[in-house]
Order: structure tokens, then sequence, then C-alpha cells
């Protein structure tokens, strides 16, 4: 990613996102991102729809979005964070840790999920956030992540 495009990029569409993570359907649990800080800190967004692969199993009768997926949301919007702060481009972004996870009330078809992301700290290739995921201004979900950058040719087989 060029130094222009970093500055630029205060917002991304789903196609921008793209550009920045490996994730695809159906693992791509962000549909935009609202708002990347300085480097800091990030909003993004998923509309959740009846019609995910979730939902066929997780609850037929009441669908439920499952709280691991809403941590990978978390996880997505943070690693946009670091795609766009070192310009990683073919690097990869593993999730290392979770701590502090909570999950305050179910999230269902038709919530607008915002990811709020702020980075607390970052040492190397290892950075550190606390995520809030929030519907309509509430609170439903909370956790503290660890991330690793690791480049494509020291990946591990």
């Amino acid at each position: 990613m060029t130094e222009e495009a970093k500055a630029s990029l205060s917002s991304a569409d789903v196609l921008e996102i793209m550009k920045l993570l490996p994730h695809r359907y159906p693992f791509l649990m962000v549909d935009k991102i609202i708002e990347i800080d300085s480097d800091n800190s990030a909003i993004g967004i998923k509309n959740v729809t009846a019609n995910e692969p979730q939902f066929t199993g997780h609850f037929p009768e009441s669908p439920i979005m499952p709280g691991v997926l809403l941590i990978e949301g978390m996880a997505q919007t943070a690693g946009a964070i670091c795609a766009r702060k070192d310009g990683i481009g073919g690097n990869l972004v593993y999730f290392m840790t979770i701590d502090n996870a909570r999950f305050r009330r179910p999230v269902v078809p038709g919530d607008r999920v915002e990811f709020h992301v702020v980075k607390q700290k970052q040492r190397g290739t290892i950075w550190k956030f606390h995520c809030d995921a929030k519907v309509d201004g509430s609170l439903v979900a909370e956790a503290d992540i660890g991330a690793m950058i690791v480049r494509k040719d020291q990946e591990q087989a």
C-alpha cells in the first residue's frame, strides 16, 4: 500500500477491506470500516442478515450470532489497523490471544454491529487491542485481543 493510500484511508468499503485482509465470504466479518483514526483505532460495521450460514444451525428457531464470530469481527477490524499502519500488503495478521471476553446480550439477524477497536500498545510485530461490539449504542460484547504480523515468507507450513 502506498503512503498516499494509507494517508487517505479514513474509511473503507468491503472492496478496500478485502485489499487489507485475506478473509472472504463466508468468513469476512466486516462489511465496512467507517473510521480509522491515526493508526490507533477503528470502527468496523457488520450487518447481520438471516441468510448467513451460521444461522442454519445456531439456532434455527431462534438465530443468534455466535460469540466467536463477534470476536472474529473485532480481530478483523484490528487487522485493518495493522495493515493500514504497516502497509503489510502480502503479510498476515495472526490473532494470538483473547482476554477478558464478555458477551452481554445476543446479536440477531437485522442487527448492525459496530466493532470499536482501540490499540493499547504495540511492540515490534506484536499488537494489543481493546475491543467493544455495540448494537444501537449498547455494549453486546467486549474483549482484549493480541495479534502478530507475520511475513508470508516466514510462515510455517
